[in-house]
């Protein structure tokens, strides 16, 4: 059964990684799916994988941290398909270095995409999902937006933001009535591009970083990108219709020591 038929939905970060396969998925459950990012190259590629498998993607580049530019992505989908059902805010980026060496640019530079670029997305698809009925919106946080870690201390302020942020937002749109759902969903490790070069920075190769960082996890190793894009479906779909403003952990028991 197509989980998602007929909905429409924007994913941001997605010529790759969790993006990449979160925009596939729900491709796959029937959605209709703008593919946004930054490499225009890439997020073709990743439009055409998808409509080769039988989906319906399109790809459109969005700076996540320009306001414009937001407006006008959601102003475009609605003249398109006449609707908004999901917006995944799924872009970020990080650096792992220590906190004497974070400079106040790459501070700001998380904060915007991270923390900014949520609110920038949810702030302009609330309005287009009231037209269509309500919708469901999904906001990219990280474990480490539930507890802290060393050497990480910028993208864990980011994305602790993008959890209260998320329940805020929830609550209002709950109580007017529209329709709207918002909820975070919070991965540990899982094998993507950003995750090397994480492992790089930090153990100066990626196959032995997905080793140590494997070793995190209760379940011995990290996740894939489909663990999460399972969840990004479930919370996108009606099944979900009775979960808003809560976290969806997705984390091999990372938090649960």
């Amino acid at each position: 059964m197509a989980r998602l038929a007929g909905k429409v939905a924007i994913v941001t970060g997605a010529t790759s990684g969790l993006g990449a396969a979160a925009a596939a998925r729900m491709a796959g459950e029937g959605a209709t799916v703008l593919v946004t990012g930054r490499d225009e190259g890439r997020g073709c590629a990743v439009a055409e994988t998808i409509a080769a498998a039988g989906g319906e993607a399109s790809f459109q580049p969005l700076d996540v941290t320009d306001e414009a530019a937001w407006q006008a992505t959601v102003d475009g989908v609605m003249a398109a398909h006449g609707r908004l059902d999901i917006l995944f805010n799924n872009a970020g980026t990080t650096r792992a270095e220590p906190i004497a060496e974070v400079t106040l640019e790459t501070w700001r530079r998380i904060m915007a995409v991270n923390a900014d670029g949520v609110f920038l997305g949810t702030r302009s698809a609330i309005p287009a999902m009231r037209r269509s009925g309500g919708g469901s919106i999904i906001n990219m946080s990280s474990v480490l937006g539930l507890v802290g870690t060393a050497h990480l201390a910028a993208y864990t302020a980011s994305k602790g933001a993008v959890r209260y942020f998320t329940k805020c937002v929830a609550l209002e749109c709950a109580r007017d009535g529209s329709g709207i759902r918002v909820n975070s969903i919070h991965p540990a490790f899982i094998a993507t591009p950003m995750m090397d070069e994480t492992a790089i920075r930090m153990f100066g190769d990626a196959e032995a970083g997905f080793r140590e960082f494997g070793k995190l996890h209760p379940v011995g190793h990290v996740g894939e990108p489909d663990d999460v894009a399972n969840g990004v479906v479930y919370l996108a779909s009606d099944e979900a219709k009775f979960v808003t403003g809560t976290e969806l952990v997705i984390d091999g028991g990372y938090t649960a020591e």
